[in-house]
């Protein structure tokens, strides 16, 4: 690690051309510096030519907002019910308690960290069976830019006529079978916070299927203003819209995406590569050739049975609402080393907020939970931190 600086799991990059000061420069000198302008028109069709679905893309002040339009959009209201995946951040599920919905979770299946297929069924037979109406629809994430089990999700939500909405907002630059995620489901979602494969620097999108969608998302996104010479508002509407200046960095970044990518995967060979030989340690990998994940965070899971310095120090018992103590051990170490590691999710149905909502389980996520954590991946990770990393993690286990 060069001159003790301090290593992150993954910091905002600009472009090496510096196009993101010019889009902005523009922005400024000719003072479209509004949720509107030229760099949201470009950054919009740069996002759909780079999906290349012919989905129509809708620039959004978060990836939050997007899954609340594409909620509304599905027509999620009072007494409805989402099937939310658990192990995930609440981003994914919060915006079912803004529509007046209720989120029912899902468990993941162990290959991808992903919604359970299997769950997945047995929950919309379920709650039809005992509410007597179908979920509105589903929310699957990408987790860490892995891709979910998009054929066998996607025949579900189909076969039972419960449209699925994908949080790709890990996963740009990700793809599975050759499609890239953001255009599985009923609507696709990006988001393109500061921490993200690229960055407005707070932003999202929302993918949708044709013009007509596409323009009542941007209505609704700007307090769904009816078209008049004064202000008439026949919709409740919200304040969602990306700014011109926010778009600006988004073109720019959208000429490194690429790369950004390929570096992630390129980190997460190197750790594969130098924890390979570290018994108890395992690392998230593609489960089959159909999975092609940008890696935006390498993940790992420890076994129990590693001991890691200072583990003494931690509380010896830990509940199910925490990690293992080694895995909290590690990332003490690992902070004292300038290094910034993260327990995975904790998964939904186990946040207190959530603590009455129904939950199909089958113990993967909680599991995980426990065992698992977060690794620096960023562009401004190299593989001299990459070794350091390693290093303090074998250092940190106590043989």
């Amino acid at each position: 690690m060069a001159n003790n600086k301090r290593i992150y799991l993954c910091l905002a990059h600009m472009s090496e051309a510096g196009l993101e000061q010019q889009y902005i420069k523009e922005a400024f000198d000719t003072n479209w510096v509004v949720p509107l302008g030229p760099n949201v028109t470009a950054f919009e069709a740069d996002l759909e030519t780079f999906v290349k679905d012919e989905r129509k893309a809708v620039a959004l002040s978060s990836c939050t907002a997007a899954l609340h339009l594409a909620l509304l959009q599905l027509g999620v209201g009072p007494g409805d019910e989402v099937l939310c995946q658990t192990f995930s951040f609440c981003a994914s599920s919060n915006p079912v308690t803004y529509c007046g919905a209720k989120p029912v979770f899902i468990d993941s299946e162990p290959d991808t960290w992903n919604l359970d297929p299997v769950l997945l069924e047995q929950a919309i037979q379920d709650r039809l069976a005992m509410t007597g109406k179908k979920p509105k629809a589903v929310i699957v994430v990408d987790l860490y830019g892995m891709p979910a089990k998009w054929d066998e999700l996607e025949t579900i939500g189909k076969e039972y006529g419960v449209p699925i909405i994908e949080d790709a907002a890990n996963a740009m630059g990700s793809y599975y079978d050759k499609k890239p995620c953001g255009v599985f489901g009923e609507i696709g979602t990006f988001s393109f916070n500061g921490n993200k494969i690229i960055t407005t620097s707070g932003g999202g999108a929302l993918l949708c299927n044709n013009e007509d969608i596409k323009k009542h998302m941007v209505f609704l996104a700007t307090q769904a203003r009816e078209n008049a010479p004064y202000y008439q508002h026949e919709t409740i509407g919200f304040n969602y819209r990306l700014s011109n200046i926010s778009a600006g960095i988004g073109r720019g970044q959208m000429t490194v995406l690429n790369e950004h990518v390929r570096h992630h995967q390129h980190v997460h060979a190197l750790y594969k590569e130098l924890l390979g030989m570290v018994d108890g340690i395992v690392i998230h990998d593609n489960p089959a050739t159909k999975f092609d994940s940008n890696f935006w965070l390498t993940t790992i899971t420890m076994d129990p049975s590693i001991k890691v310095k200072g583990q003494e120090n931690q509380r010896t018992v830990f509940s199910d609402s925490e990690p293992n103590a080694n895995v909290e051990a590690l990332r003490v170490f690992l902070d004292q080393k300038g290094i910034e590691a993260r327990p995975l999710w904790k998964p939904m149905h186990k946040q207190p907020i959530y603590k009455d909502a129904v939950a199909y389980v089958n113990g993967v996520s909680e599991a995980l939970f426990k065992v698992g954590m977060c690794l620096p991946s960023g562009p401004y990770v190299s593989d001299e931190d990459v070794h350091y990393i390693v290093n303090c993690i074998k250092e940190s286990i106590e043989l």
